[in-house]
Order: C-alpha cells, then structure tokens, then sequence
C-alpha cells in the first residue's frame, strides 16, 4: 500500500483548512445569531488533529517480530482515532464548562467540522490508495 507522503498530506490539510476557516468566518458575518464565535478555534484544533493523527498512521515504526506491515499500519490507525476521539471530548468538555451559553452552537460546529475533517482524510486516504 502507498502513503501519502506527510509534506504533501500538510500542505493539502493547511488548503483544506485555510478554505473552511473562510467559510466559518463567512457563516458568522451572515448568520451571527447561529454561528459559534469558537469556529476558527474548532478549524485550527481540527488542523492540528489531523497532523497529528496522520504523522501516528504514516510514521515508519520497526516492525515487530512476526507482525506484518498491514497489522502495524492498523495498530497505528488505531491508535490515531483514539488519540483523536479522546481529545475531541476533552476540547468540547473544557470549552461547555468555561463558556455554557454557547454550548449548543459550539457543540454542532464542533460535530459538522469533525465530519467534515473526517470525509476529508479518507477522501485523501482513497485517493491516494488508488495511485
């Protein structure tokens, strides 16, 4: 199976990222009474989470002794949604308890941006399977 290369997963996130920013902060002027004002903080935590968690899939590890590269790459794999779910409750928990009137709007940003990200990297993912 190829990879990504990380340089280039980083400069397609940072696109992605920069594009979906625009179009929270477009949300927010047009629909102020919807639109969570933690929207460029969710993009940002998302762009960051998301190098974080493809850096763990894409990292070249040792491989142990009668363990194949398909059951490291899943081990791995693994791991990143872990990693990503676990800090993705922690972010929505620490940003409800400190700022409780905006909970319901941070709380579906929150879902969408986590959807969006998600299709985005097993678009990613796909695309690059197939090459």
């Amino acid at each position: 199976m190829s990879t990504i290369p990380m340089s280039k997963y980083a400069y397609r996130t940072i696109i992605f990222s920069v594009i979906i920013a625009g179009i929270g902060l477009l949300f927010q002027y047009l629909f102020p009474k919807y639109a969570s004002p933690a929207i460029p903080y969710i993009v940002l935590f998302f762009f960051f989470l998301s190098l974080l968690t493809m850096y763990i899939i894409l990292r070249k590890g040792k491989i142990k002794e009668g363990k194949t590269a398909d059951s490291n790459m899943i081990s791995r794999y693994m791991l990143s949604r872990m990693i990503k779910f676990i800090s993705c409750l922690v972010f929505i928990a620490i940003y409800i308890i400190l700022n409780k009137e905006d909970g319901w709007r941070f709380g579906i940003a929150f879902v969408i941006l986590y959807f969006t990200f998600s299709i985005f990297e097993v678009i990613l993912m796909k695309k690059e399977q197939k090459k």
